[in-house]
């Protein structure tokens, strides 16, 4: 019962640490961004330019995953970034000077990446430590969940009709809340190198070759992300005859991330990850683009798509990572991150000039979409590689 009891609480204190960092300090500034436009004066190149100083500490936090190998180090490191989560959302709100926001964003984005990353692979490494199966769909819910109470609470505060600074001071309060749980429920780290049933732990890595293939995917897809996931309530707010629709759309985003990693799991487990791959990035390709037809049920169902497979591929991805590194997962998760992460840094900044200079966000949706589809391709051509890989693996069976 007790192992149970553990299990569930590490498991609360990965989604807890997710709503945190990825919630409270990252996406909590999507559906607060047109009020910020509205009442702080915040324009739409320097809102791109915010969105990609975010994911340039995210890009940093992902580097220093990739390059850490202590796990008690890691600990450390996740701790502090979780506290930090939750002191630069106090910031937003302290002032209109874009260059304190940038740096709050930025440090924000190394917070995000101690959760994603660093809380990801400490959970994993108990998980697989403790003989229980690598439940990361449970803990990437966390991230659906975030994204979907972000979006409520700003739609009850809009309703309340708090200004933009009284926003960011009530995020900050339920992130000291969340904070508890996702700092008290994960135990110190266990650095031997044998699970409780007396199994080793072996890491057996990817060719090089895969690894960069791979990379490059994930890069596509980090462009494929992040134009809707910044810009998703700014660009249905926008269409014509939605206005203050674009908050309803990124909750119904959040509510179907929120099972999908366990969803696409199960779906893994019955046509394989790199298939499941696929199949989300073809989804999402949909997602992306059905708001440029216009009217609010092609933005909600563009929003399920996407909020349903972008997650998905994330925790694909990660669980891939976990399987070829068990031992220290962060690598591998870092390295792929570092792919997601430049995408994330260079496609925002690139979608405000887009929108600055045509009128409009849809530029930067067929831009993301364009490089999804490269995804794609690339993803088709691992499935090729995998394949074949496996066959010359295989055992000469003629006599």
């Amino acid at each position: 019962m007790s192992s149970a009891l553990d299990r569930y609480k590490v498991l609360g204190a990965g989604i807890f640490s997710l709503i945190l960092a990825l919630g409270v300090a990252r996406f909590s500034y999507t559906p607060l961004l047109p009020l910020m436009q509205k009442q702080a004066g915040l324009g739409v190149a320097e809102a791109g330019w915010l969105a990609a100083i975010n994911y340039m500490g995210y890009l940093t936090g992902a580097l220093v995953a990739a390059l850490i190998g202590d796990l008690v180090l890691k600990d450390r490191l996740y701790r502090l970034g979780m506290v930090l989560a939750v002191l630069t959302t106090v910031m937003m709100g302290m002032t209109t000077n874009v260059v304190l926001w940038g740096v709050s964003r930025y440090l924000a984005g190394l917070s995000t990446a101690a959760g994603m990353l660093l809380g990801t692979g400490l959970i994993l490494n108990w998980l697989i430590r403790h003989d229980h199966r690598s439940e990361l769909g449970i803990h990437f819910s966390g991230i659906g969940f975030g994204i979907a109470g972000c979006a409520a609470a700003v739609a009850l505060m809009n309703h309340l009709q708090l200004d933009w600074c009284t926003q960011w001071y009530a995020f900050a309060v339920i992130g000291a809340v969340l904070l508890w749980p996702a700092l008290g429920w994960l135990p110190a780290p266990d650095r031997t190198t044998v699970t409780r049933g007396g199994a080793m732990m072996q890491d057996a890595p990817p060719s090089p070759a895969f690894l960069r293939i791979f990379m490059a995917s994930y890069f596509c897809a980090g462009v494929g992300y992040v134009v809707s996931a910044t810009f998703i309530v700014a660009i249905v707010d926008h269409l014509p005859g939605l206005s203050g629709q674009g908050t309803l759309v990124f909750l119904v985003l959040g509510l179907a991330a929120a099972p999908a990693c366990i969803v696409w799991d199960l779906i893994a487990r019955q046509i394989g990850e790199l298939n499941a791959l696929i199949l989300a990035a073809l989804l999402q390709i949909a997602g992306i683009l059905l708001p440029v037809l216009g009217g609010l049920a092609a933005a909600l169902c563009g929003a399920v798509l996407f909020g349903a497979t972008f997650i998905g591929m994330v925790s694909l991805v990660l669980t891939m990572a976990g399987r070829y590194y068990p031992t220290r997962p962060a690598k591998m998760m870092g390295q792929m991150t570092l792919s997601y992460g430049i995408a994330q840094v260079i496609a925002p900044a690139m979608t405000g000039s887009l929108a600055v200079r045509f009128g409009g966000y849809q530029p930067g949706l067929y831009l993301a979409a364009g490089f999804m589809a490269v995804g794609t391709i690339l993803l088709i051509l691992l499935r090729t590689m995998d394949t074949r890989a496996r066959v010359s693996a295989e055992p000469d069976l003629v006599a």
